[in-house]
């Protein structure tokens, strides 16, 4: 899967938080300062043309809405972190984060009891 750009990610975080929506719905959602109605319709229309966002059609206008599964660009996202930064090593990974006081005691333990719960 090809990574997203910083702007095209921030649209379909809002898409996957929304579900749907029109172009003018996906600006309310931006941070400060908004971007350019243009800027941000050229950026759906990107996001279309890859096939990460299907739109339906209403007169002149569209609504659009997500086909990449937010849980399957995570997945990806997370193994390229991992190959890139911790050697393929989740536990050089959860090690980084628990060193860098990121992850506290009892999500460690929370964790261990998921990684249990899967053995059995």
């Amino acid at each position: 899967m090809q990574k997203l750009a910083k702007r095209e990610e921030e649209i379909m975080q809002i898409l996957w938080k929304l579900e749907k929506g029109f172009i003018k719905e996906i600006i309310e959602e931006m941070p400060e300062p908004k971007p350019h109605y243009n800027t941000v319709s050229t950026i759906v229309r990107i996001l279309s043309d890859k096939g990460y966002i299907g739109h339906k059609s209403f007169g002149n206008t569209h609504q659009y809405f997500p086909l990449l599964e937010k849980e399957n660009y995570q997945k990806d996202a997370i193994t390229d972190v991992l190959k890139k930064y911790f050697d393929n090593s989740y536990s050089k990974m959860v090690a980084h984060f628990a060193q860098e006081e990121k992850i506290s005691k009892n999500e460690l333990e929370d964790i261990l009891g998921m990684i249990k719960k899967e053995e059995k």
